[in-house]
């Protein structure tokens, strides 16, 4: 089963809290036990699973990433956001989540963040569920 929303990002870079979303989405299938993959279709967007209790996380996040990977560093592509499409890399486009009891299994903190870096944007989120 395929699930599909939108995200709205408001900023160049940005973590969204997505997980609400992906639970939703994967409990409308109804599967029990499984497999749910999330990707996102965008190369200069990500997913990741990091903790979502204490909001400097993300803040903390995506300022190393812009320290490690500055937006204007003598890129050689054209289109003017090179520097997103190294995080996006760096970050990946998907990742997989283990369904138990018809709920994805999270740690206590954990969280699923769509990562914006080259907003803001409408943007796709897919999740297969097997």
């Amino acid at each position: 089963m395929l699930k599909e929303f939108n995200v709205r990002t408001r900023s160049k870079t940005e973590l969204l809290d997505i997980t609400n979303e992906v639970f939703n989405a994967i409990e409308e299938t109804g599967v029990k036990e499984g497999i749910a993959i999330v990707y996102v279709p965008h190369t200069t967007a990500g997913v990741t699973i990091n903790e979502n209790a204490d909001p400097s996380v993300k803040r903390d996040i995506l300022m190393e990433l812009n320290k490690v990977i500055p937006f204007d560093d003598n890129y050689s592509h054209l289109e003017g956001n090179a520097a997103a499409h190294i995080k996006s890399s760096i970050i990946g486009a998907s990742i997989n989540l283990i369904i138990k009891n018809g709920r994805p299994i999270l740690g206590t903190w954990q969280g699923i963040f769509f990562c914006e870096f080259d907003g803001p944007r409408t943007r796709k989120v897919f999740i297969k569920v097997l």
